[in-house]
């Protein structure tokens, strides 16, 4: 887990880890879109915050357990599509690639919201 002050957000905002995904991580506040929460679950495969990945997925979908392999370096998000997933919508596509130690991963996200919060239900 990062808690160096200043150090970059692995999400790829720009923005520092304390201002940006670590504040979700830690419930102090929700994600306000749909490519906010993808955001911020890479973040925290990246540093490690399995509960965080466990609460933001769909409990129709997630597995009974979630865990994060430390071995893996993730080492940047690409952001290639967005489709609705707005404040104001109830679902939301994501299209990203992640990419990790030397390989990536591509995936289309779908997204709910679910009481008011958004919720990762699935990818392909």
């Amino acid at each position: 887990m990062s808690d160096s002050f200043g150090s970059p957000c692995p999400c790829g905002s720009g923005t520092v880890y304390e201002a940006c995904c670590q504040p979700l991580h830690h419930g102090e506040r929700q994600a306000a879109t749909a490519e906010e929460l993808m955001r911020s679950r890479y973040a925290a495969y990246a540093t490690g915050e399995a509960d965080y990945l466990f609460r933001t997925w769909h409990p129709r979908t997630r597995p009974a357990t979630v865990t994060v392999d430390a071995d893996l370096v993730w080492k940047g998000l690409r952001i290639t599509d967005v489709v609705a997933g707005g404040r104001d919508d109830h679902v939301g596509e994501v299209e990203f690639i992640a990419a990790y130690d030397d390989a990536s991963m591509h995936e289309r996200s779908r997204f709910e919201r679910r009481g008011g919060r958004w919720v990762y239900v699935d990818g392909d």
